[in-house]
């Protein structure tokens, strides 16, 4: 018996290898896609303060904004992982998922990132700049909600299909 409590944690573990890769993946592909069209939106409508899509060199490395930011986004998604699974379901799933990233991305860069570049708190708590922040981060989080469910459905298909092998671990154990 005491076998197949360590072969059910080492599976569990190693099935947390491809969620964080997953949360990752989704969180960077929010960012390119859900974060940035938001951003766009809100750019066209004269509310943005700032452009999407920006190719300007960031310090110390010289990487380009939005490879940066999504990077960033990426690693905003294995927290959003973690966090998920307790999320709602449902419209209350989609709900929370935004505000998951209106709010927490979002006072992480105007109250820490902004400072720790020379900026002031709150990035000087411009109304359109809040707004902004706000909207864009909580598309950001639904587009990783969107990422993270389809991802996750496929492992679960994968894990589906490698149980129902012959040969597989788990008729091995019985």
């Amino acid at each position: 018996m005491r076998g197949l409590d360590v072969m059910s944690n080492k599976q569990s573990h190693l099935n947390s290898v491809p969620r964080i890769l997953y949360s990752f993946a989704a969180g960077f592909l929010a960012t390119l896609i859900f974060h940035q069209l938001a951003l766009w939106l809100l750019w066209q409508a004269g509310i943005a303060p700032f452009a999407p899509f920006s190719m300007a060199a960031t310090l110390p490395f010289g990487v380009p904004a939005l490879f940066s930011l999504a990077f960033w986004g990426g690693v905003w998604g294995i927290l959003f992982g973690f966090v998920e699974v307790r999320f709602p379901g449902h419209s209350g799933y989609w709900v929370t998922s935004f505000l998951f990233g209106a709010v927490l991305p979002s006072l992480v860069a105007l109250l820490i990132v902004l400072p720790l570049k020379g900026r002031p708190m709150g990035g000087g708590w411009s109304p359109h700049l809040l707004a902004t922040a706000f909207l864009i981060n909580g598309a950001w989080g639904v587009g990783t909600g969107v990422f993270l469910r389809l991802f996750t459905k496929r492992l679960a298909h994968q894990r589906e299909n490698s149980s129902a092998t012959p040969g597989s671990v788990r008729q091995h154990w019985h």
